[in-house]
């Protein structure tokens, strides 16, 4: 009995402060507790919210709405004639060309204007499926991307679950350095009233020891998983968090086979593919489509206008034609004469250009912007395919190829969705009784470490059967904490293979 008293008394006498200097390890702080409160708090469907509007990768994967979108107008827009303008100039240099054997040509430069509107429409047996297939893609890209949102909502949550368990595991061992730094004292104690060794001590400091590197590794950790949940958040960390959501531990309510069909129906997966294996039917009754007949219809109406850059050169065309005409009036006169008649007057008005009738020439050949209307017109076809060098029989096959394998897709996503939510709801239920279990495993390991403690106290066993107590505690604590936070990922993982959030 005086020997426990007297292991009392030293025991109480180790302040904080004499074991800080008469120890030979200085234990590790524990993280203030202040300090973690003070952050900012972050719960999960913050982090998820987040993640939805930051995370690059998942926005890349939006994209391809807009992409599934411009693929519907493009299908729909078949429904509508094509249009074009078209405006043109060309430069022509004086000369001579020949056509047909015939010298054409002019010893000035001209300059021609054109312009035109076009329409045109083709229409096929094609043109009324195109857009049910691209409403059908649209419709699975609409499922990729919610899938995708519940698959990042997996990953957050299992991230935002690992931070949890890391800060669990850093406030485990800031327990455990309590727990080792009091057998320190236990053990100096011990040596104090002359019942114990110095071996008991080194054995206490090592063990001191050995826990202020896994706390330092668990306060690490903690940091290296709160960076990676942010990472996820697709944000940098601007400063000090609190993660605010809580996880009860609840046993599973619904039944496997509930699950199973809540999973057929709704899960994104499953419904993207479903949508493709639609898609590649019509994308089939597409190809198929190359057998049809295709109406084609074209109009449009435009104008040219025509310039010569020598203002002078019309002017001297007119005058050379007159004094043709001249020389042709004056060979009929010389046989008009001959004969009796009386003479034309080839010397008169008529055969001569007057300055006025020169200017209203000169002014019509200001004509490049003054356009012309070419006559209106209408075209139709209609054509049908003969032979293509069996191009269009390729296409098909590719077509009944492409929807044969999407409805393989289907089957195996149907297998593997069975197998993936069978998998998470057995993993599940074995978690939650793991749980339990190490409950227990944690009660008797902390019965078991204080017993020892007490007949250490007393003398009845030696200081090695502490350390091994206690490193059994210390294993079922950690046990504990692995158990709690694996049904919770587990959980996660049911909703993940389910395709939907189930608490």
């Amino acid at each position: 009995m005086r020997t426990l008293v007297l292991a009392a008394l030293v025991l109480a006498a180790a302040s904080p402060a004499a074991r800080a200097q008469n120890g030979t390890l200085v234990p590790v702080a524990p993280a203030p507790a202040a300090s973690a409160a003070a952050g900012a708090p972050l719960s999960l469907e913050d982090a998820v919210t987040t993640a939805r509007r930051n995370n690059p990768v998942f926005q890349s994967q939006m994209n391809a709405r807009r992409t599934a979108d411009a693929s519907v107008r493009s299908a729909r827009g078949a429904y509508l004639p094509s249009a074009d303008v078209s405006f043109g100039g060309r430069y022509q240099q004086g000369g001579q060309q020949y056509f047909n054997g015939a010298a054409l040509g002019a010893n000035s430069d001209a300059i021609q204007g054109s312009y035109g509107l076009n329409l045109n429409y083709r229409v096929n047996s094609a043109t009324f499926v195109q857009p049910k297939a691209a409403m059908a893609q649209r419709e699975a890209v609409e499922a990729d991307i919610t899938g995708s949102a519940e698959q990042l909502r997996a990953v957050v949550t299992q991230q935002y679950l690992t931070v949890l368990q890391a800060q669990a595991r850093s406030a485990l061992q800031d327990t455990l350095l309590i727990t080792a730094q009091t057998q320190l004292d236990l053990a100096k104690a011990k040596v104090a009233v002359g019942s114990g060794t110095i071996l008991d001590i080194r054995r206490a400091e090592v063990a001191l020891g050995q826990t202020q590197v896994a706390l330092l590794r668990a306060r690490n950790d903690v940091q290296v998983e709160r960076v990676r949940l942010f990472q996820q958040m697709g944000v940098a960390q601007a400063g000090p968090v609190l993660l605010t959501t809580e996880f009860p531990i609840v046993a599973p309510t619904a039944s496997l086979d509930s699950l199973l069909e809540l999973a057929r129906r709704q899960n994104p997966a499953v419904l993207a593919l479903r949508s493709r294996e639609r898609a590649a039917e019509l994308n089939t009754r597409v190809a198929k489509a190359l057998y049809t007949p295709t109406l084609s219809l074209s109009t449009g109406f435009g104008g040219t206008s025509y310039q010569y850059t020598d203002a002078n050169y019309l002017v001297s065309q007119q005058q050379l034609g007159l004094a043709r005409a001249q020389a042709g009036c004056f060979q009929q006169d010389s046989l008009r004469v001959a004969v009796g008649l009386p003479s034309a007057n080839c010397n008169g008005p008529a055969y001569t250009l007057t300055a006025d009738q020169a200017a209203a020439i000169r002014s019509t050949n200001g004509q490049f912007f003054k356009y012309a209307r070419t006559p209106f017109g209408l075209s139709a076809q209609l054509s049908l395919p003969v032979f293509d060098n069996f191009s269009r029989e390729e296409r098909v096959q590719r077509a009944q190829v492409d929807r044969e394998d999407a409805a393989f897709s289907v089957r195996a996503k149907d297998l593997a969705l069975v197998a993936d939510v069978t998998q998470a709801y057995l993993t599940l239920t074995t978690a939650a009784q793991t749980v339990a279990l190490q409950e227990q495993n944690a009660s008797k390991a902390k019965e078991e470490v204080a017993f020892a403690e007490e007949r250490y106290r007393v003398g009845a066993s030696t200081f090695l059967d502490v350390v091994t107590s206690r490193g059994s505690y210390e294993q079922a604590l950690i046990d504990r904490v692995n158990a709690v936070y694996d049904y919770h990922k587990a959980f996660a993982a049911l909703e993940n293979a389910v395709g939907r959030p189930l608490r």
